[in-house]
């Protein structure tokens, strides 16, 4: 006699009041099963569902997203969006988030990963997961001319009198707090009032993302200031999830591993990070 049939003899023979407490508990063991595979269904299902696949930026972080002379978001994090949606045959809808809201929004749905040019940091990690890095930057310095020749590396801007800044809420805000603690610290709310606070001597260094210096230095730096364009931290580049969604990061490590292998992801980069011919688009 199988194991199941034998359990339903069983459960006829109990007296009523067991019965009905034992169905009980068979229907709130099938309400718990059911709730599981609706909540194991995660994102893939969701996008595959709604047809579009929701990505959350701040497009003012040069060249990772940015917006065009026509308003439109562009950049590495767009492209690699555009091939992910591709990828999944449904449509791409870029979501503009202010930075430091970003992680608040993902976790409450209003996207479903964050693709932003974001350093992994054990701190975020904490409230939600990343897919393996794509990139790894840095900190670098951008610093008045005329204190070209005086501050050589971080550590000669560990003084009292220079301001230095960053952007508020990022990791060279933690950066510049921790390894020059002794400097006049200023945070600004975008990246590009803090170049052009530099620009105007109103500070004395910008500490910032290495990428986005290089292409600030191009763009308003010719003359005025100087790039320390050797970083001096370590900072790996991820999409970031939300947590519990074990299918939904297996499918963006293969989708990573697949682009990196057939030629797309070195056509995005090569286009962001080595060619500049995207700067018409902005200037």
């Amino acid at each position: 006699m199988g194991a199941r049939f034998q359990a339903l003899v069983n459960l006829q023979l109990l007296p009523k009041e067991k019965t009905m407490k034992r169905m009980s508990l068979l229907f709130a063991v099938l309400v718990v099963l059911a709730m599981s595979a609706t909540a194991m269904a995660g994102t893939l299902e969701e996008i595959q569902k709604r047809g579009k696949l929701r990505v959350g930026m701040e497009p003012g972080y040069m060249p990772f997203e940015l917006q065009n002379k026509k308003g439109e978001i562009i950049g590495f994090d767009a492209d690699m969006g555009a091939a992910m949606a591709k990828a999944m045959g449904v449509e791409l809808e870029l979501v503009s988030t202010a930075w430091d809201g970003i992680i608040p929004a993902l976790l409450t749905g209003k996207f479903d990963v964050i693709m932003s040019g974001m350093t992994l940091t054990q701190e975020r990690n904490m409230s939600i997961n990343f897919a393996p890095p794509y990139v790894v930057i840095g900190q670098t310095i951008l610093v008045k001319k005329d204190l070209a020749g005086t501050i050589k590396t971080y550590k000669d801007l560990n003084d009292p009198k220079y301001p230095v800044a960053s952007k508020l809420g990022t990791t060279g805000e933690q950066a510049t707090k921790r390894m020059i603690p002794k400097a006049k610290y200023n945070s600004y709310e975008t990246e590009q009032e803090g170049v052009m606070e530099l620009v105007n001597g109103k500070i004395d260094a910008f500490i910032y993302d290495q990428p986005y210096n290089i292409v600030a230095m191009s763009q308003k730096g010719q003359g005025k200031i100087v790039h320390l364009d050797t970083p001096f931290t370590f900072e790996p580049i991820a999409w970031g999830v939300r947590k519990g969604d074990a299918d939904f990061l297996n499918w963006l490590e293969n989708f990573m591993y697949q682009v990196k292998n057939d030629g797309t992801y070195e056509r995005i980069y090569h286009k962001w990070f080595q060619d500049d011919a995207w700067l018409k688009e902005i200037q």
